[in-house]
């Protein structure tokens, strides 16, 4: 399995154009024929296109060079050169690409098969049969073709999904994904088990889907770069629901453990806490007696309550539950925004 990597910076010259010809027509019983020199081809494009069976950046964390064909240059007859082959490179869908230079976003591929050209070949050069005139009928100048666009580019992945699964490390994130898709993230009882963002597609048993992303653990000081919370919490912004998983063996610290998360998503973007949410509190499965559940649940602000959902990722319980609830509000938001 490719490693998943979301960013990248990579160098794209456009094909030049091919040189005009300087060429004189050669007829038996004509001793001085008109010029015939072609023009040159032009040089190809460097196109990125978003294909939806790429799903990481890894192509372009080895190789950082690519360069599109020149064009040929042109031939006596006024035969054109042959234009240069485009380069196209697949990119994921949910790629933002940027000018290293200028910091300028040039395009975000959010549709799948949606191109952007990110480098123009150059011009080919006219030959010498452009330059013929009344006074001039044997030119033997023809034009150099034009230098194809060069730059160097950012890549950067946001990955699109429409569910965000947040939680710290060991609220059991995996091992849900694992439950209700058909994502095989790795699984173990220490922190940080998930180093990348893994995406699961859901299934309902009317054949409706939606897809969940699950967001590697956050700690405290995630929107500064500690633990891994930097380099993924861009993965959030894209996603139209946040489903918070709290680990409910922590008791009376689940209510904190929540506020630490929404207080991180608000420091790295405050538009995150506008998104819908549902909070589920996971691990029910360790206590026979569920008593206690209404003790934490009123620990929550009053407008989370009808919100909150008891799971457990390991035997099931209460997901389906959260499944459908969960569907039934991205129908509403996606109604929203047709509307919009």
């Amino acid at each position: 399995m490719a490693r998943f990597v979301d960013q990248a910076k990579i160098y794209v010259k456009a094909g030049n154009g091919g040189a005009g010809c300087v060429s004189f027509r050669r007829e038996k019983y004509v001793p001085k024929g008109g010029p015939d020199g072609g023009d040159g081809g032009d040089g190809g494009d460097v196109i990125l296109v978003a294909d939806p069976q790429v799903h990481t950046l890894y192509d372009f964390y080895h190789q950082v060079h690519f360069r599109a064909e020149n064009g040929r240059p042109g031939m006596g007859k006024k035969m054109k050169g042959r234009d240069g082959e485009d380069l196209i490179l697949k990119v994921p869908v949910g790629t933002i690409v940027k000018d290293a230079e200028t910091g300028e976003v040039l395009g975000d591929l959010v549709q799948p098969g949606q191109k952007l050209v990110v480098a123009r070949g150059g011009k080919g050069g006219r030959g010498n049969a452009r330059f013929a005139t009344p006074t001039r009928q044997a030119p033997r100048i023809a034009e150099p073709g034009k230098p194809g666009e060069e730059r160097w580019l950012i890549l950067e992945l946001k990955l699109i999904a429409d569910v965000g699964l947040v939680g710290f490390p060991n609220a059991g994130k995996s091992t849900l994904l694992s439950r209700i898709s058909a994502a095989r993230p790795k699984i173990a009882d220490y922190p940080f088990t998930t180093l990348q963002p893994n995406l699961g597609v859901v299934k309902l048993i009317e054949g409706d889907t939606f897809v969940v992303a699950d967001i590697p653990g956050l700690i405290e000081g995630a929107h500064k770069g500690v633990g891994l919370g930097h380099d993924f919490l861009k993965h959030i912004e894209r996603t139209r629901l946040l489903l918070y998983l709290l680990d409910l063996s922590k008791e009376k610290e689940v209510i904190k453990d929540y506020q630490i998360l929404k207080k991180e998503l608000e420091l790295f973007n405050p538009e995150l806490l506008k998104k819908d949410y549902f909070i589920a509190l996971n691990k029910v499965d360790l206590f026979p007696d569920r008593e206690f559940l209404k003790d934490i649940v009123a620990l929550f602000p009053e407008e989370d309550r009808n919100r909150i959902f008891a799971i457990s990722a390991v035997t099931g319980e209460g997901v389906v539950d959260l499944l459908y609830a969960i569907w039934n509000k991205l129908k509403e938001i996606k109604k929203e925004e047709q509307g919009a």
